[in-house]
């Protein structure tokens, strides 16, 4: 699946063009903190395989109020470095290949005990 040019951002990572997209509204499951924050990552240049990336914090826009970081350039730069070392080949057709950052961590650690 293609990500969409519309609010993507361009990113560039050892001298190779990305472009990642995080949802401007959070889901259903993001918005009541039931998952983490995730965002998407392919190479800007040709069609090939979706980089997902959960990272450990909740969707800014989540209607619990819980507080969290942005996602950064920087964060990303380093979820894709991981994901190369990892064997994700972003110019080859496959299946999206998912990079988890959550280190085991609820999105809402005071909701995990209910």
């Amino acid at each position: 699946m293609a990500l969409g040019r519309k609010g993507a951002r361009r990113i560039v990572v050892d001298g190779t063009a990305y472009r990642w997209r995080l949802r401007r509204r959070p889901t259903y499951s993001q918005a009541l903190c039931w998952s983490s924050c995730t965002y998407v990552v392919e190479h800007a240049d040709a069609p090939g395989t979706t980089l997902v990336v959960t990272t450990s914090q909740p969707h800014l826009s989540n209607w619990l109020g819980r507080l969290g970081n942005p996602v950064l350039p920087s964060d990303v730069a380093n979820a894709i470095a991981s994901a190369l070392r990892q064997g994700w080949i972003p110019t080859h057709a496959g299946s999206p290949f998912h990079l988890d950052q959550s280190a085991g961590s609820t999105p809402c650690p005071e909701l995990a005990g209910e």
